[in-house]
């Protein structure tokens, strides 16, 4: 628990600044950033040489800190949250209380609560919602390890958490969208 402490502290000072991190997460490694943090999340943007109309997911805590950042939770999202066997993306209509350029053209954001212990601990201290992107230039293969990540994406980050390098990461999550006109669509499974 003290390795996981010491990364927490370190990956708060960077995204409190601004910055960057790269860190497992309970998919895949992602890129992270505080995503109430415009100018943060821009980077990110740059970083993966993605245009900032495709918009990309955010973490959550919890069920209450998801309701801090989303207009009318569903209560159709509480069953899938409940009942996926693997972590599950949905996307939400009018989100509130995020970086603007996060949010989709069409109002719409992806946000899944963190399953993972660590990713859970960073977002409970941090208080706030972070980025959650492939560790990747957008375009090419996801890295299913940390070794396959390339220099690019290790260079332009801030700062890289050590934990979890050896496991093989390669589900990426379910992703739903649930519009608040009913509307339930599965986008990948």
């Amino acid at each position: 628990m003290d390795d996981i402490r010491t990364e927490i502290n370190q990956c708060i000072e960077v995204l409190a600044n601004g910055g960057l991190i790269l860190y497992p997460t309970d998919t895949i490694w992602g890129i992270g950033c505080d995503a109430t943090n415009e100018a943060a999340v821009a980077k990110v943007y740059a970083l993966k040489q993605r245009v900032n109309t495709k918009a990309m997911i955010c973490l959550v805590g919890n069920d209450f800190m998801l309701e801090q950042h989303i207009t009318k939770v569903p209560d159709l999202a509480y069953d899938i949250m409940d009942l996926a066997t693997k972590p599950t993306t949905i996307i939400y209509d009018s989100p509130k209380g995020v970086a603007k350029n996060l949010v989709a053209q069409d109002n719409t954001l992806g946000i899944r609560v963190a399953t993972d212990t660590f990713c859970q601990n960073l977002i409970k201290k941090l208080k706030k919602p972070i980025v959650s992107t492939s560790a990747n230039i957008a375009g090419e293969a996801t890295p299913r390890c940390f070794e396959e990540i390339t220099d690019e994406i290790l260079k332009g980050v801030d700062y890289i958490v050590n934990l979890e390098r050896d496991k093989l990461k390669t589900t990426p999550s379910s992703i739903i969208l649930l519009g608040n006109d009913g509307t339930v669509k599965v986008i990948r499974e």
